[in-house]
């Protein structure tokens, strides 16, 4: 039976990165916001940029296959004029995740960096820091998610869910 917006709904949250690309599904709906799964993938920095995006690309199919969301959510691309690499190498892993869920038939919400840590801490500017404690709060975890992409997707999957 599908899920409906009064009982459960499933996000996806995704922190784009082709080292460390952080993942969080949670389930919301008419009770508070509960973590299905949250982890990271990673690649070889070693190898080629092919073998790594497809490599981020498998292992997304795999999880949307298992997780079965309704949404994904990912975070925009933000480009800085100092680190102007950084941005070049997130577009890439960025590309290969908007690919695998379109080839699943899942609808995506783009969300800025500012706009995502604004809901979650009430700062645009949050440090990867404030992010953690903030979802160790939401979610009343032992620890801080980690590594701090973990904490990251699952504050895009809550941000996703105050819009839906």
């Amino acid at each position: 039976m599908p899920r409906t917006r009064t009982s459960s709904y499933r996000i996806v949250g995704i922190d784009p990165g082709l080292n460390i690309t952080g993942y969080g599904a949670v389930d919301v709906g008419s009770r508070e916001p509960r973590i299905v799964e949250a982890g990271a993938f990673r690649t070889d920095a070693k190898a080629d940029m092919a073998e790594r995006i497809a490599q981020i690309h498998a292992d997304l199919v795999s999880l949307l296959d298992e997780l079965k969301p309704d949404l994904v959510a990912v975070e925009k691309l933000y480009a800085h004029y100092k680190h102007p690499r950084t941005s070049i190498l997130m577009a890439h892993a960025r590309g290969v995740i908007l690919l695998a869920a379109r080839q699943s038939g899942l609808a995506v919400r783009n969300l800025a960096a500012t706009e995502i840590k604004k809901s979650l801490t009430g700062n645009g500017h949050a440090s990867k820091r404030q992010v953690q404690l903030a979802i160790q709060t939401v979610f009343s975890l032992k620890e801080m998610p980690q590594p701090p992409d973990v904490a990251d997707a699952l504050a895009i999957a809550l941000c996703a869910a105050n819009r839906v």
